[in-house]
């Protein structure tokens, strides 16, 4: 059957289907070196550089597994409240991988490391439970590269390339059991359950979780039922979705794609499919293997992992604060509201707001400048908050500066343009930009009468009692200091200068 890029409105698709959600996730360990051998795993390298006779699958080369990358998944599958195993062990899975030198990747299959786990996520204001099936170790697989044609993909390119420094680093994959009952907030939820499981993953320390670079990466499985039935409908699976918010995103299109093949009369094929960035559609990729296909045995070349007891609980009670548990304390600390929580949450803020606390700053004050001006000015370029180019420490001297009166908020924002723009320290923007509030007796004087004395309908209203004219005249000290004075106090020497009193 062709591939189909019609759509069926979100809204209207959700009224006649439901869906089923389940997420596969692929995490690349934080190790020195790969699963089964001794090459470095440091990203950017030249190609094929970190290499050598075992993840090139030469004759006679043996794997021995990381014991690292082994310490590191059972620690994710105790934070993910999963079941370790006392006894498994890993299995070749054999496809044709242009980019596996050994044309089999090593992983586990009947018999993974983590079962039956659980992460609870936040999302529009209630707790989803999404339940985790497994949690297994593998190694990663090369990167090829089509040169030529217009899709970067294999059909239409010139040749292809591959570079094999990534073919072998340890690699954990989480997969949920299915996820029913999101209904509208399906594409919400995906994103949610991912976030927290980066977030996760990097309190655990075992990844540096870098989507961009590939070091998590998220399969989204979607399937479509009617309302009303009780068989989930077949699903579809779109390979290596590499943001948060094409995650999002790619759960919406499948949604709106199937439901617009099934409203037609047609069949939804069980497939991988290609995520594209640039219109948020997806495009058929190559059928979908069931388990058998794959001929999975147990590895020849490798001993099982038995755990002892004891060791799984002293990891166990080596396991940092978790993300969740930390947001709580957090809000407690801050006292915000759940509603404040979830927007910082929201907005990538948690860490800069607590970064800046522990620099010294009121958690309001921290709280008001990242989730205000910052806030504003990264959703203006398109920008993550934590990419900015400012720091926690600076954000924390410039509440410095406004606490001990010399900036106001005005010129504080100022502050901040400049600092962003790369002008410096917020004191050395301050001094080039001269914008210091004018708090000099004298010369905040100057200014008053030179307002007073262009301005004498207002000051009369003022010596006539009616105080509230004086708010006219302090407007004019500030636009005359171009906001560099210091409008209390401007206020009390207006008044003192008209011989007024309140």
């Amino acid at each position: 059957m062709a591939d189909t890029l019609a759509t069926m409105p979100f809204d209207e698709a959700l009224e006649r289907f439901e869906p089923v959600l389940g997420l596969e996730t692929h995490v690349e360990l934080g190790t020195t070196s790969k699963m089964f051998c001794g090459c470095r795993t440091t990203f950017g390298a030249p190609p094929n550089t970190h290499v050598c006779p075992v993840c090139l699958a030469l004759p006679g080369a043996l794997p021995v597994a990381n014991d690292k990358a082994i310490e590191s998944t059972i620690r994710i599958g105790l934070a993910l409240n999963c079941t370790i195993a006392e006894w498994c062990r890993f299995a070749r899975k054999n496809y044709f991988y242009p980019d596996m030198p050994k044309n089999y990747q090593i992983s586990q299959y009947d018999e993974p490391l983590c079962v039956n786990g659980y992460l609870d996520v936040e999302v529009g204001g209630s707790t989803v439970r999404v339940e985790i099936e497994r949690v297994h170790l593998e190694e990663d697989t090369g990167k090829s590269t089509h040169v030529g044609g217009a899709t970067g993909r294999i059909h239409g390119a010139d040749y292809s390339i591959v570079d094999y420094n990534r073919a072998g680093i340890p690699l954990v994959e989480i997969v949920t059991k299915p996820i029913p009952g999101t209904d509208r907030l399906a594409p919400e939820v995906a994103r949610a359950y991912v976030t927290e499981l980066r977030e996760l993953m990097r309190a655990l320390g075992v990844s540096d979780v870098r989507m961009e670079e590939g070091s998590l990466r998220c399969d989204v499985n979607v399937s479509l039922m009617p309302r009303g039935a009780s068989e989930w409908g077949t699903r579809t699976e779109t390979k290596n979705v590499n943001s948060l918010r094409s995650v999002e995103r790619a759960v919406r299109g499948e949604i709106e794609r199937q439901a617009a093949v099934l409203a037609d009369g047609g069949k939804i094929v069980q497939e991988t499919r290609h995520f594209h960035e640039d219109t948020g559609a997806t495009t058929s990729g190559r059928s979908k293997e069931e388990a058998q296909d794959y001929r999975y045995f147990p590895e020849p070349d490798l001993l099982p992992i038995a755990p002892a007891p004891e060791w799984i609980e002293e990891l166990r009670s080596e396991l940092p604060e978790l993300p969740s548990a930390r947001r709580r304390r957090l809000q407690a600390e801050w006292a915000v509201s759940d509603l404040d929580m979830a927007a910082m949450h929201n907005a990538g803020a948690i860490d800069l707001v607590e970064a800046t606390v522990a620099a010294g700053v009121p958690a309001a004050d921290a709280r008001k400048w990242w989730m205000g001006e910052l806030a504003r000015r990264a959703n203006e370029s398109g920008t993550a908050l934590a990419d900015l180019p400012i720091t926690p420490a600076q954000i924390a001297r410039v509440v410095e500066l406004v606490a001990s009166g010399a900036l106001n908020d005005k010129l504080a924002r100022q502050v901040l343009e400049g600092v962003l723009a790369g002008e410096g320290s917020p004191d050395e923007v301050v001094e080039a930009r001269g914008l210091r509030i004018v708090s000099d007796e004298g010369e905040l004087t100057s200014i008053i009468d030179q307002v007073l004395s262009a301005n004498a309908d207002a000051a009369d209203k003022v010596r006539a009692g009616k105080i509230a004219a004086v708010g006219a005249l302090v407007g004019g000290v500030m636009k005359a200091s171009r906001g560099k004075a210091d409008a209390g106090r401007a206020r009390e020497l207006i008044l003192e200068r008209l011989g007024v009193s309140e």
